[in-house]
């Protein structure tokens, strides 16, 4: 039976873990993190999981410290999985296992290398991304690819709907590729970094709306933070707001040097300084939620001038 010592984490590293374990790894240690008090927690719990199935747990504030990196070789794993673990894995425990340390990754490598991948691929309009199962090294995201699965983006998916495709997505890759893991005929396919660009992680104020931007372009911003996360933030009349969702309208307005939103026929609409008119479906303003008939009594008639959040 192959061992494994797994670094999970969020609904990819729960579903992954009941992978191996349904495929009969036996898994001595998952190594997770403690959720943040600081941090909406909406995705499935790795502890919890594991504590189901009586597997020991860790949750090292640094899982790359000598002391750790022994307990881990202890174990004598076969296998090093990361399933959406947070932290990088240097190359004292990617040596470990003989048999490869691997990871799951939320794109269609080489494209979208690095930290929050179904966000910025929404936030520039693909319309594909998936899972990519790869070899660990010591630069992230660039080791050989074992298998990869693809799902679509439509227009209007969030963030949240892709990442939902996209853990479906990891499930499927590796549950097909570990037979060959397990048999040693796993392909190893040589990623080509030039086709691809590595990207950082996110930040609330990244969702500030530029309401010089075309229609299609702030709605993409809308769709990749929308909740669970923070919302695409602007000020409205002044006052300060969240898009939540939306829908492009028309692509065809052109554009103005005076973006506003008004209600019309009971729709909240956006004149978009780029150019379209992007119809707002969800919307706070002063943390209050405010459909198009409470928007109308607050604010008038008259278009109301849409700015940077403040």
């Amino acid at each position: 039976m192959a061992r494994a010592v797994v670094f999970a984490y969020h609904n990819v590293g729960v579903r992954c873990l009941r992978v191996l374990l349904a495929h009969g790894l036996e898994v001595p240690l998952v190594v997770t993190h403690d959720d943040s008090a600081a941090e909406t927690i909406w995705f499935g719990s790795v502890a919890s999981t594991a504590a189901e199935r009586g597997i020991a747990t860790a949750a090292p504030q640094d899982p790359n410290t000598t002391d750790f990196v022994r307990r881990v070789s202890s174990l004598a794993p076969d296998f090093v999985f990361s399933f959406y673990y947070r932290a990088m894995l240097k190359p004292a425990l990617l040596r470990i296992p003989p048999r490869g340390a691997l990871n799951m990754h939320g794109s269609l490598l080489p494209r979208y290398r690095g930290r929050a991948p179904v966000n910025w691929a929404v936030l520039f309009g693909e319309r594909e991304t998936g899972a990519t199962l790869h070899y660990m090294t010591e630069r992230p995201d660039a080791g050989d690819i074992v298998a990869q699965t693809a799902v679509p983006i439509l227009p209007d998916d969030t963030a949240l709907e892709v990442s939902d495709k996209v853990t479906v997505a990891a499930e499927i890759t590796l549950d097909r590729a570990l037979p060959a893991l397990l048999d040693g005929t796993a392909p190893r396919i040589a990623q080509d970094l030039a086709q691809g660009s590595y990207y950082g992680g996110r930040t609330p104020e990244d969702g500030t709306i530029d309401w010089g931007r075309d229609a299609t372009a702030i709605h993409n911003l809308v769709r990749a933070v929308a909740p669970p996360y923070p919302g695409a933030f602007t000020t409205v009349g002044g006052h300060s707001a969240r898009l939540l969702r939306s829908r492009v309208a028309n692509r065809a307005t052109p554009t103005t040097l005076a973006p506003a939103l008004e209600t019309r026929d009971g729709r909240l609409l956006a004149h978009c300084g780029g150019g379209g008119t992007l119809e707002v479906l969800a919307l706070e303003i002063d943390g209050a939620a405010s459909a198009p008939a409470a928007f109308a009594v607050k604010f008038g008639k008259a278009p109301v001038v849409l700015g940077a959040a403040r």
